[in-house]
Order: structure tokens, then sequence, then C-alpha cells
């Protein structure tokens, strides 16, 4: 039986005593939210920021025409992998490292002092690519800046050893194929530091004005030989062909009057007085005598004139 109550007892004493049932864990961590709601947003909105922040190094995005080679923070440069077009998640303490895989132009200009004293100025266009299976050693070994570091220092370096044996006019009329020559040893200098140079284009050689001038002037005088010496070979065949052909006329003519005897004539006389009779038209024909000696061929050398009317 239930003990009666007196009138000093206070009911929530009685509440407080009677045993609270067992709380799911919905409700204990809607309590822990409840109490800790200040502090949860806080932290929230810190790790958003956060995110933010650091939301480009976390997301990569290697476009087309590119590789990238990764840098981890504790394991150094990944020398053995390239990563290609797309998009990745890396870790914010790492860093991708962008490169341009397509054909690229650099162009340069430098001056050439040549084996007598002379300045000449060669503008150059080169075009090159990073061997893309090579790029982490690339990086590690020389960086980004490849073409400022190697490419160009080194083909400036080669041209300058090889053409500046040689004088200006050489080089600025390309005797023998020189500037071929050095710009094949700048390529292959330059390969061997994992770069593919596909071609050094010589836009321009520049010369001092009064040099250029003297240059310009000899070789127009030069072509001008040339074109006489041509003239004159010319003129000398020509000769030569006149004079074969005036001989080869004089032998004709010579065996031509060698054949041609009396008896000939007369027959190619007839000949042609008989087509000459055959013609439809009014003619007069003249019949010479032969051609005998003496009194007989006196008497011969009368001719006949005879009117055909048709």
């Amino acid at each position: 039986m239930t003990a009666p109550q007196e009138w000093f007892d206070d009911p929530k004493d009685a509440e407080a005593d009677t045993p609270e049932a067992p709380q799911t864990r919905r409700q204990r961590l809607s309590l822990w939210l409840h109490d800790h709601i200040p502090a949860f947003i806080v932290t929230n909105l810190l790790l958003l920021l956060l995110v933010i922040f650091l939301w480009n190094r976390i997301v990569v995005v290697i476009p087309p025409g590119q590789a990238g080679v990764l840098f981890r923070l504790f394991s150094g440069t990944e020398v053995d992998h390239v990563y290609g077009e797309g998009l990745y998640l890396i870790s914010p303490l790492n860093t991708m490292n962008p490169y341009e895989t397509r054909k690229q132009v650099a162009l340069h200009e430098f001056e050439v002092l040549t084996a007598k004293g002379l300045s000449v100025k060669l503008s150059l266009a080169i075009r090159y690519q990073p061997e893309v299976e090579m790029l982490g050693v690339l990086h590690q070994r020389i960086g980004p800046d490849y073409a400022q570091r190697v490419i160009i220092p080194q083909v400036e370096s080669v041209m300058r050893k090889q053409l500046g044996q040689y004088v200006a006019e050489d080089i600025y009329t390309n005797k023998d194929g020189l500037l071929t020559r050095a710009i094949l040893a700048a390529l292959d200098e330059v390969g061997r530091n994992f770069i593919q140079v596909e071609d050094i284009i010589i836009r321009g050689i520049q010369l001092p004005d009064k040099l250029k001038t003297a240059i310009e002037d000899k070789l127009t005088q030069e072509e001008m030989l040339k074109s006489y010496e041509f003239r004159m070979e010319t003129a000398r065949k020509e000769a030569e062909r006149l004079t074969i052909e005036a001989e080869g006329l004089k032998k004709h003519n010579a065996i031509l009057a060698e054949s041609l005897t009396d008896k000939v004539l007369q027959r190619e006389q007839i000949q042609a007085m008989r087509d000459l009779a055959k013609s439809p038209n009014a003619k007069t024909l003249i019949m010479g005598g032969g051609g005998g000696h003496g009194a007989a061929g006196a008497a011969g050398d009368s001719k006949l004139m005879i009117n055909v009317t048709p």
C-alpha cells in the first residue's frame, strides 16, 4: 500500500524520486546538438571557409594541350608519372605544376662577332616542345622556364661558336651552307635536355649599312659578269652553228655542181616545159639550144619562142 502523503511533502520531490526512462540515441544527439549548436555552427563555417580558400589547391583541372607534374610535400616530385588532361583531387599540401605540351615558338635576337671583328645580328624563331614522358625529370632538373634557361642560351652559344669562324660576307650569303650546319649543331645540343626542338628558322641577318651596301654591290657585279659571260658563250655557240651551217651548204653545192651535166640540165628544162605547158593560162615558152661547141654549138645556141594559148 502507498503511504499516506503528509501535508508537508512536496509533490516535485516525489516526482524527482521517480526513476526516468532511458533515452534513445536520437534523443541524446538532439540534446547534444542543443547544448553545442553554437560551437557546431562556428566549426562548420570555419571548415567551409577553409575549403573555399584551398579549393584551387584541392581541385586541379589540367586543360587541353597541357600536362601536369605533381610535387608532394613529404616525398618530392613524381618523376615517373605525368598527369594528363582532366580533373584531379589532390592534397592541399601538394602542388600540381602544369606544362604546355603543344608546339611553341620562341623569338630571339643576338649578335655574332665574325672572324674579322665585324658584328652580325641574327633574328631566330625556335620551334620546340617538351618530351611529355620526361616532364617529371624536366621539372625536377630544369623547371617550367626551361626555354629561357636551356633552349635560348644553348642555341645562341652554338650559333656563336659555329659562325664566329667566318667573315660577315660568308654568313650573309650562306656560303657552302654554313648556316645550315650551325642550325644542325644547335638542334643536336638542345635535344639532350628532355626537349624536342623541331626547327630553328633564321628570320633575318642584319649587317652594318656600309658593309651591307659593299656586299650587295659586289654580288651585283658578280651577277653582271655571269650575265656577260653567258652572252659571250651564247654568241660563240651561235657563231659555231653558222660556221657549221655554211660548211654544210658549201659541201652541198660542191656535190650538186659535180652532178649537174649538160644532159641533166636539158632534161630538167624539158620537164619544166612540160609542166608549164599543162597550165591552163596563156604562156610563151622560150627554148634555148644545146650547149655544143664549135659550129654545131653555135647553131644550137639559137632560141625558139613558142606562144601557147589554151
